[in-house]
């Protein structure tokens, strides 16, 4: 039988219908190839033809869809591990401890087995061992015939053993087997001494600890950060650790992951010209997303800190979430997010365990449908930061900056250069160094705070008070001078609280016209910036930059 020209049926083979093929194409997503009116063989071919493109078309669409599935996945992946509870990384997870490994004397065989026994040849046989006992009666040693011949016995057997013992030796010797028990013996006191001295250069560690040297803090705190990365190895967040010993406050700097970490399309589609056309993520979506990884390696660092400062050194912890480039290092980094805690909020943060569910059962921050980005407002992760009243950027794509809580750029920090707490943390160890106590924080805000406490008679601030506290804001208002009003209004507080005096602090200065009224409001007294600096080196023993 001849065979029929190519694209041409021969009669004895089923023709395949394009209708079929039209109808899968369909539930892959393409679009119907409309089906030539003109018949012939021109029109068949035209038709296959078509459909073949059509089928490339839709396997490519599959094929690319199903890669950026694949970048989803590793991204879910990314934020279940990034949820992961930390260890404690404090001194006494660091210990080491030395087991000695015995010395192994199978692996000394010299193949034949003549070294097995050498490997162990044991003590050189003493004679005290072999030595029949002596008879009851005294002076009767030559003549107890029974003894003579036990004792000759033993000279035998001590003979023979110390033959074998020595021949065993000279085996040994030739082998090479004492020379490789004592090289494990080094190897065994080597390895004794650099575990007692690791040991012993963690406990000066752990003493510069409690003695809150910024060395030692930063040290410990930096291997905290870095343990707590082991769980996310294949998405580096490096964290750097600053520790100001003025206010006890850790500045931590936190590398946040790429913008592209997180995917821009969520497939591809079929265009109605058999194109394969990409279908971009809503922005919202995306940022949702960024936003849920970068919470959670924020809290995971925030925990990594409590969890290591076992010695209650720490008094808060400022962190900073910056988005550096990597194709331009040398470009100023973004802050994108920023947290200022105190211990006690600390204490109360916990990272949203894997596949956390809500008390709906609803999985908290999964993608459900349309609105991810109102979802991603109720993930945990960010929950938890708001709770610690962070600032985070409402746009990490559009590059919105959010305002750092602190940096650490200087060695002697001034009063603008602490975050809210820290101010906070600072005003209160100095006062109540000074004699105040039952410390109470009524109002509180990024340049100052109002509080009460009281001093016992006889102390340097004896009665109750009212201080209130502040520092110049940075757009340099009035000159950062305190003004004669704040003083009246200072005034009314003391008379509303009851209290026998009041305190106005400032770390600038104060304006003619206030100075005059404090004269002649003897209840009222002033602590400008040099009055605060000097008590900062009285009390604290450490120096307030000027400035602020």
């Amino acid at each position: 039988m001849q065979n029929a020209p190519e694209g041409q049926p021969d009669g004895t083979a089923t023709t395949l219908q394009p209708g079929f093929l039209a109808s899968l194409f369909r539930d892959l997503g393409g679009e119907e190839v409309p089906t030539p009116r003109a018949s012939g063989t021109n029109t068949t071919t035209a038709t296959d033809d078509e459909v073949a493109a059509h089928g490339r078309a839709a396997a490519l669409t599959h094929q690319r869809t199903m890669a950026v599935l694949a970048e989803h996945e590793q991204l879910a992946d990314l934020l279940r591990r990034a949820a992961l509870p930390v260890s404690a990384m404090d001194f006494e997870s660091q210990l080491l401890s030395y087991e000695p490994r015995p010395y192994p004397a199978a692996k000394a065989e010299a193949g034949d087995g003549s070294a097995a026994g050498a490997a162990d040849d044991g003590p050189e046989p003493r004679w005290e061992d072999y030595a029949p006992a002596e008879p009851q009666v005294a002076g009767r040693l030559l003549l107890d015939s029974g003894y003579q011949r036990g004792l000759a016995q033993a000279r035998l057997a001590h003979q023979r053993a110390l033959r074998e013992w020595r021949a065993r030796r000279a085996v040994a010797v030739a082998s090479g087997v004492p020379a490789a028990r004592r090289a494990h013996e080094e190897a065994e006191q080597a390895r004794a001494r650099a575990v007692r001295e690791y040991n012993d250069s963690l406990e000066e560690c752990r003493r510069a600890y409690r003695l809150a040297e910024p060395a030692a803090v930063e040290s410990l705190l930096e291997r905290a950060l870095a343990a707590a990365e082991g769980a996310t190895q294949d998405l580096p967040a490096p964290c750097r650790a600053v520790f100001r010993p003025l206010t006890r406050t850790a500045v931590l700097d936190l590398d946040l992951p790429a913008l592209e970490l997180v995917p821009s399309l969520a497939g591809y589609r079929l265009g109605a010209d058999g194109e394969v056309e990409p279908v971009p993520r809503p922005t919202a979506d995306r940022a949702a997303d960024y936003l849920r990884l970068a919470a959670r390696l924020a809290l995971r660092a925030l925990q990594a800190a409590d969890a290591v400062d076992t010695e209650d050194i720490l008094a808060g912890v400022v962190l900073n979430g910056w988005l550096r480039s990597p194709d331009s290092p040398s470009a100023d980094p973004v802050c994108l997010l920023s947290v200022d805690a105190d211990r006690d909020a600390l204490a109360r943060t916990r990272l949203l365990p894997p596949a956390a569910e809500s008390e709906t059962g609803t999985v908290i921050g999964a993608e459900q449908g349309s609105g991810v980005y109102a979802d991603a407002e109720q993930d945990e992760a960010l929950l938890r930061l708001r709770e610690l009243a962070a600032v985070v950027t409402p746009d990490p794509y559009g590059l919105v900056p959010v305002e750092p809580s602190a940096e650490a750029s200087r060695t002697v920090p001034s009063a603008a250069d602490l975050s809210a707490n820290e101010f906070a943390q600072l005003v209160r160890e100095l006062l109540t160094r000074g004699g105040l106590t039952e410390w109470s924080v009524r109002l509180r805000g990024p340049s100052g705070l109002v509080a009460t406490g009281s001093g016992e008679p006889g102390s340097a601030l004896p009665g109750r008070w009212v201080v209130w506290a502040s520092r110049p804001d940075e757009s340099g208002g009035a000159g950062g001078q305190v003004e004669d009003i704040e003083l009246r209004t200072l005034a009314e507080a003391v008379r509303e609280e009851g209290a026998d005096r009041g305190l106005r602090l400032t770390t600038g200065r104060f304006s003619e016209r206030a100075l005059d009224l404090a004269g002649e409001l003897e209840q009222i007294h002033l602590v400008d910036g040099d009055g605060v600096r000097e008590l900062t080196a009285t009390h604290l023993g450490l120096r307030l930059g000027v400035g602020g």
